[in-house]
């Protein structure tokens, strides 16, 4: 429970349809090998109500195999966004996640689909009601420049996502299955983890006391995760906190705090510190001051 004098505004009020919740969320494939596996998690995503897919470096392009597994998703391939790096194909993210099967190292924190629709949703609201304090609008619509944009990534056929790329997530979604062989095809997981978004969004937007109760007689704990909370300033974007860790690193490196030829984990630790820290705008500007102070001197 937070000690913060400031209100949180209660899910229930804010006044947002399930249409609004989800065009916050994008798909991110990561080199994916096989065209009709892109055309496939296109069709899953429009079932559940999601419309934005970016495709980063594909081995091969969008084709007409893409098409055809797409079926009535084929609306999304045409507005997919093609990038040559998951860096800017996440760079105005304020929150990322990632698919993983496995814990890796420097692990992020991992939580269910449920949990990650919780966090999503919570992030939404609250980014929101910071937008809209001079506004009286009551749809995201209103507030189309300052939209919350969150990230779910997806990696590759046939090895997911590595390390690096893992390390640029705030937490990891990890499905329940089979821990024989817990690996799921990719336009599969896709479909499983959308599928618990939509119906997360319907709950969402109907009552947030009924949603607590289903959540709380699950049978699977809930994390201890730290959300966000109704803050004066918006949340930095993927692309800053990654400009921090690099200037950091390069400070520490120059002050002889760390080795430059053998930096280890300190860029993936610095970059989880950041997400645990999750910083706003207004103070990632101070850091940026301070960094360059000690820079220069």
């Amino acid at each position: 429970m937070s000690n913060d004098s400031t209100p949180i505004l209660a899910a229930s009020t804010v006044n947002h349809t399930v249409s609004d919740y989800l065009s916050c969320v994008q798909v991110v494939m990561v080199n994916t090998t096989l065209p009709a596996n892109i055309g496939s998690a296109a069709r899953a995503m429009h079932t559940m109500g999601l419309s934005r897919l970016t495709v980063v470096d594909p081995k091969l392009p969008i084709d007409e195999t893409s098409v055809s597994h797409a079926a009535g998703g084929s609306e999304l391939l045409s507005s997919a966004l093609i990038a040559p790096t998951l860096e800017s194909a996440i760079a105005d993210c304020q929150l990322v996640f990632a698919a993983s099967s496995r814990s890796r190292h420097l692990p992020r924190p991992v939580v269910t689909p449920t949990q990650a629709a919780k966090i999503m949703f919570d992030f939404i609201d609250k980014q929101s009601a910071s937008s809209k304090d001079d506004s009286n609008a009551n749809t995201l619509s209103a507030v189309t420049a300052s939209k919350p944009n969150i990230a779910i990534l997806f990696g590759r056929e046939d090895r997911g996502l590595t390390n690096e790329e893992l390390a640029y997530a705030d937490y990891h979604i990890q499905i329940d299955a089979n821990p024989a062989y817990p690996v799921l095809n990719v336009a599969s997981a896709v479909q499983v983890i959308a599928s618990f978004i939509f119906a997360y969004a319907q709950s969402h937007t109907q009552t947030a006391d009924s949603l607590d109760t289903a959540l709380s007689t699950t049978t699977q704990p809930m994390l201890d995760v730290h959300l966000r909370q109704q803050w004066d300033e918006p949340a930095i974007t993927q692309q800053q906190l990654q400009q921090l860790t690099h200037r950091t690193t390069e400070l520490m490196a120059q002050r002889v705090l760390a080795d430059s030829e053998n930096l280890k984990s300190l860029p993936s630790r610095l970059s989880r510190l950041g997400s645990r820290l999750q910083l706003d705008q207004k103070e990632y500007q101070l850091l940026s001051a301070l960094i360059a102070k000690l820079a220069k001197d």
